[in-house]
């Protein structure tokens, strides 16, 4: 074989899980080979382009990027605080208040630039001499059997390896040409996002706002700078994407109802459609689904990221211990144990989360007035927001 495990998908899971093979020297009985394949060029990965999103790391994902050698590379001031959070609904200033203390930590969880963990995954596993980078090329097939599984290139190369795995996002290429299923909801909106400056002190919190007619979020980072995440059908985000800065910024600024005083928008703004998928399985013959190939998440609980780097862990783990032994570490055993891991620890989530999202998104007078009890209940039951607030932490 080429290599003991292809990565296909250099987005930041992928990378983040060859890194972590790449220094599991000390678990293993030897080195593992490990070769990532992705479709963009090696400057594309060196010098990831700003694409608007913010991403809401628990403590857990903070650790295991610590160990990952990525924390120590990003830029001073590049990681804001998430203190607390607060779920809105309608026109009322009311709403459930998720505070810090409520998960034992002196804050819910870090914002950090997508972008920037998509360079320090790069810096890492650069640093890595046993993590090859095979860039600018796709995959033009895949198979698997009893002893390993085979890659083929577009420019003709086959390469070979124990174990393959997918992390090529939650349109996986690989996962259809392993004949794995996934359920798939379109929720029909386009989500956009970019950064604005703000008149008021956000003070660390961050909002999720189910509005009447649009869904609107603020990721508060360091000095009054925010990430807004604005959610509308696709033929009402046109006009704000075709609006010029200033035009945009009076408009964000009627959307949040002033409450934050004037925004001005502060950065280029990217939309991206609305789609939730989760597998139908998550291994197959040496080969496994990773990050959003396995669970794409719907935004509002900001998980997807988190449950990459939790799968990716849970799988290093399986890998490492198998080997260490002298075992197989791409056995049906060893592939089916993460997969029922992974499972537990995603799939309650992944389907609250969309039923949070169907009940605060809808706009019957009977669904407004019992996502505002709902909202109500949960303020006034603190045992239920240490557990929203044990999820927001990775606890």
């Amino acid at each position: 074989m080429d290599f003991d495990v292809i990565v296909i998908g250099g987005g930041p899971a992928g990378l983040c899980f060859a890194r972590a093979l790449g220094v599991a020297e000390g678990a293993a009985s030897a080195p593992l080979r490990v070769a990532v394949v992705e479709t963009q060029t090696e400057s594309a990965l060196a010098e990831p382009a700003f694409d608007g999103r913010e991403i809401a790391l628990t403590h857990f994902s903070a650790r295991v990027l610590r160990e990952l050698g990525l924390w120590e590379r990003f830029a001073e001031g590049a990681v804001s605080p998430l203190r607390d959070a607060r779920v809105l609904n309608g026109l009322s200033l009311r709403g459930m208040n998720i505070e810090h203390r409520h998960g034992n930590k002196e804050e819910l969880g870090y914002l950090v630039s997508n972008h920037r963990i998509r360079r320090a995954a790069y810096e890492a596993v650069r640093a890595s001499e046993h993590v090859t980078l095979i860039t600018g090329v796709r995959v033009e097939d895949l198979r698997t059997d009893g002893d390993g599984g085979y890659v083929t290139l577009a420019d003709g190369r086959t390469l070979g390896a124990r174990l393959i795995v997918a992390a090529d996002s939650r349109f996986s290429a690989a996962r259809r040409a392993m004949g794995i299923p996934a359920r798939m909801h379109d929720f029909g909106k386009t989500m956009m996002v970019c950064q604005v400056e703000h008149e008021l002190a956000h003070d660390h919190v961050a909002w999720e706002w189910f509005d009447y007619g649009q869904t609107l979020a603020l990721l508060p980072m360091n000095g009054e700078r925010a990430s807004v995440v604005l959610t509308l059908p696709q033929h009402e985000m046109q006009p704000l994407v075709a609006m010029t800065p200033e035009a945009f910024s009076e408009a964000i600024t009627a959307r949040f109802n002033r409450r934050l005083g004037a925004m001005r928008l502060t950065s280029t703004r990217h939309c991206y459609p609305l789609v939730t998928v989760y597998a139908d399985r998550f291994v197959g013959q040496r080969f496994a689904l990773m990050g959003d190939a396995a669970v794409g998440m719907h935004p509002v609980t900001a998980h997807g990221f988190n449950f990459g780097l939790k799968g990716a862990d849970t799988l290093r783990r399986g890998i490492q211990k198998a080997h260490a032994t002298g075992a197989d570490f791409a056995s049906n055993a060893v592939l089916r144990s993460y997969e029922s891991a992974h499972r537990r620890a995603t799939l309650p989530l992944f389907l609250a989360t969309h039923t949070v999202a169907k009940l605060y998104t809808t706009e019957s007078l009977p669904g407004r007035v019992l996502r505002e009890a709902f909202l109500g209940l949960g303020e006034r039951i603190t045992p239920f927001k240490r557990l929203v607030a044990a999820t927001l932490t990775g606890a």
